[in-house]
């Protein structure tokens, strides 16, 4: 597939920047083979180059379907993935669904059963329950994107532990840099915690500002925490306005 020439700069920055976070499944020198792009190397840097612009530009559809193109080759990987011992019980990893272009994403803890046998996250009860809540905000899901903490469900739904979480962290990280959503929406206890590297109650965290990376994150309960416990579902209600109000803004 030939790649639009007005978005190679853009792509061989982020392609530099994934090696020097040592992710190895996406090469450079191939990329910029197959982009006909001379190295580096043999460029005319001038003495002052022009700044970066500030203002964060606009997705054009060339670039929207060059992020889709770059998470399917991270959901390869995520699919042969043995990193941890998750991959010995999973049926399908579950990588992540939606719109790259998306202004929010929706980071959970991890799959479930249902999510486990369809390989799409947020399937069963608690996706049923989010959709409405979005649908609630004048959002579809196909407008946003969802993914969880960790790729593989961790058996009897248990807590990931923490060399799963580390294992899976390389993904989401590189997931977040590729979508460059307006704001993270935390998605129960235990995606917030690890995402924020807090210890904080969820309660709590649910009354502050929080950011990762310099975007920012809302914290509210997981649609499953709810169907448990429908007591909390007007705190979660306020919430989602607030998202909403953010989005609008």
């Amino acid at each position: 597939m030939a790649f639009p020439q007005e978005i190679v700069p853009e792509l061989i920055s982020y392609l530099k920047n994934l090696e020097r976070r040592g992710i190895k499944s996406l090469y450079l020198d191939a990329a910029t083979s197959e982009l006909n792009v001379e190295p580096e190397s043999s460029r005319v840097t001038p003495d002052h180059p022009e700044p970066e612009p500030k203002d964060t530009p606009v997705a054009t559809p060339a670039a929207t379907a060059s992020v889709a193109g770059l998470l399917a080759e991270l959901e390869t990987k995520v699919k042969v993935c043995t990193e941890c011992g998750l991959h010995e019980g999973r049926t399908n990893s579950v990588f992540g669904t939606g719109d790259p272009a998306t202004k929010v994403l929706f980071i959970g803890e991890g799959p479930g059963r249902d999510e486990d046998i369809q390989g799409l996250p947020f399937v069963g009860r608690s996706g049923q329950l989010l959709t409405k809540i979005l649908a609630a905000i004048d959002l579809e899901r196909k407008d946003v994107y969802i993914t969880n903490m960790v790729k593989c469900r961790p058996p009897n739904n248990r807590d990931p532990q923490e060399n799963e979480v580390r294992c899976c962290e390389q993904y989401l990280k590189v997931q977040i840099d590729l979508i460059k959503p307006r704001i993270i929406c935390a998605l129960g206890r235990i995606a917030a915690q690890w995402l924020l590297d807090k210890t904080t109650s969820l309660g709590e965290m649910r009354k502050s500002e929080h950011a990762y990376r310099g975007i920012p994150v809302l914290v509210t309960y997981h649609p499953a925490a709810l169907l448990r416990n429908p007591g909390l579902k007007k705190a979660a209600w306020e919430d989602f306005k607030r998202l909403r109000d953010i989005l609008t803004d």
